[in-house]
Parts: structure tokens; sequence; C-alpha cells
């Protein structure tokens, strides 16, 4: 029997640009839509919008000149309020308005709800479902565009979203990367204790958005809270997304895993979660397919391919 195999991508904002040069590779390497080479893609935050698109069967190459348009559309927004607007405004342009029957594989997306501070998994399974399975509904009956948003809503550098759901009424949602900035330890509940597979017949292949120089997000806010405040935020996330990796290490020793999240100190790649020159997502593109080159053995082994 050929393993499950498993993508989660993480959460990072901008960053995730890092991950489409990682997947790029991929994507040559297998030889088709990636969606067509894994049973169940997780993702938070950025991480939720390319699951959600390698899910519909976009190709990397067709995410890639999205995210080169609506990066720099978004954050050269100069509040919460205009940034949430033009991805929302974005979101219901490429998703429409698909709900989660659309998908062609296993998909969960990463938020937080708000009120309670649990986390909030958007799925399209009742197979993945733990328990009240006769209530489930894809997507908690929300369209992708809003999951996606819900996942993404990175307070305070996004606002907190209202979500009215079709089993759950009224959720106030965050950012996915508060509770699982790297989303493995979700989905390996998902394939262990909902779907039952063995660890020995798993496969996992986790994605970072890679590690940088933090730079300042706004010369002009260096020195107000809110600056500090979403400087905190960042800093949250990488620690979230560090915390996974050790903790599905410890938990799962023997699980077949390859993490490409490479750490890049050289000032020159520094960056930040709202990074929005081009030449910069070039770069950190191509900083991904490096990463690639330098996984490249034990990811083929890992899949098989």
């Amino acid at each position: 029997m050929e393993d499950f195999k498993i993508l989660t991508l993480d959460g990072g904002g901008s960053k995730g640009i890092y991950s489409l040069g990682v997947l790029s590779e991929l994507e040559k390497a297998v030889g088709g839509n990636l969606c067509e080479h894994f049973q169940l893609i997780y993702g938070t935050s950025t991480g939720s919008i390319i699951a959600s698109l390698i899910g519909l069967g976009y190709s990397v190459e067709d995410i890639k000149k999205k995210y080169l348009e609506l990066i720099p559309s978004i954050m050269s927004c100069r509040t919460s309020k205009s940034k949430s607007e033009k991805l929302l405004e974005h979101a219901n342009s490429i998703f429409g308005d698909r709900d989660f029957n659309y998908f062609k594989t296993g998909i969960g997306i990463v938020a937080v709800n708000y009120d309670t501070q649990k986390p909030l998994i958007f799925k399209n399974e009742v197979d993945r479902a733990h328990g009240v399975k006769p209530s489930f509904e894809p997507g908690f009956g929300l369209t992708i565009a809003e999951a996606v948003m819900a996942s993404c809503a990175a307070a305070p550098i996004f606002k907190v979203r209202e979500l009215h759901t079709k089993n759950k009424g009224v959720i106030q949602a965050m950012d996915g990367g508060f509770v699982a900035n790297n989303p493995t330890l979700f989905a390996m509940i998902d394939a262990t204790k909902a779907l039952n597979f063995d660890l020995k017949d798993i496969a996992v292949l986790s994605v970072g958005v890679g590690n940088y120089v933090e730079k300042p997000m706004s010369r002009k806010m260096q020195f107000l809270k809110r600056f500090e405040m979403a400087k905190i935020a960042s800093r949250i996330l990488v620690a979230s997304s560090n915390t996974t990796e050790v903790i599905a290490n410890l938990l799962f020793p023997s699980l077949k895993i390859v993490r490409i999240n490479e750490t890049f100190s050289e000032p020159e790649h520094g960056t930040n979660m709202i990074e929005k020159d081009i030449k910069k997502l070039e770069k950190m593109y191509q900083l991904g397919i490096r990463s690639y080159a330098k996984f490249e053995k034990e990811t083929i082994a890992l899949l098989g391919v």
C-alpha cells in the first residue's frame, strides 16, 4: 500500500512566496498538479491560500503569478482595515463563491476562535471530523474565501473576522498561526485518530516560509505601540512553527517527514511578513528553490517519485 501523503504549509504573510519556490520544484519533480499527489493538504494563514489553490488544482506557477499581484496590493495598504478589505477583494476575485465541495483532495485550514481561544479547523471531509459527524458541514458551510480570510486574520496587521457558519453560529475568528503556524500536528491528528492510519503508512512534507533577519515593518511606526504589537505577533508565529516542529519530532519519532524551512541570516535577506518589494519577493522565491535543491533527495525518497 502506498503511503498516505500529507503536505503542510506554514503561515507567514508575504514570506509564503518562499514556500512557492520550494513547491515549484516539487511540482516539476512529480510531473503534475500537487493535488494529485497528496491526500491531505493543510495550511495556515498564507499557507491556507496556497493550500486552497493547490487543492483546487492550480499550478504553482499560476499561484506565484497571483501572489506577485496580491502581495504588493495588500501590503501597501496603511491600516489593518484597508489591508483586510484589499485581502477580501483578492480572495473574492480568486475563489469567487466556491465552497469546500470544490476541493480535489483533503484540505485543512487552520484559524482560531477568538472568543474561546480554541483552534478552528475548516475541513472538507466528514471522515476527518472528530465527533458530532451528523452536524458536519464542509468548511462550516462557508466559502473558501471566508475560511482563508479567517486563517489570515493576523491581528493587529489584519482585522478579526466575523463568520456566520451553518452549524456553529456566529464566530469571531483570527489567524491560525497563533495556535499552529505550522499545521503538521493537526494533519497528523486527522491521519492517525480520524482516518486510523499507522505511522509507518504516513509521509509528511512540511514546508515553512524561511527564517530571516527581521526588517522593521515601517520606519514611521518604529516607535509606536502598534508596531511593537505587530513585531510581537510576528515572533509568536515563528515561535509557534518552531514549537510544532519540536513537538512533532518528540511525539512521532518514527514518522517519515521532511521539513524544509531554512534560515537566512545574511542582512541582505532581511524581510518581514508584510514585505511588498517585488525584487525581495522574487529573491525569497529563489531561496525556496535553493532550499528544495538541498532537500531534494530526501523529498523524492519520502514521496516515492
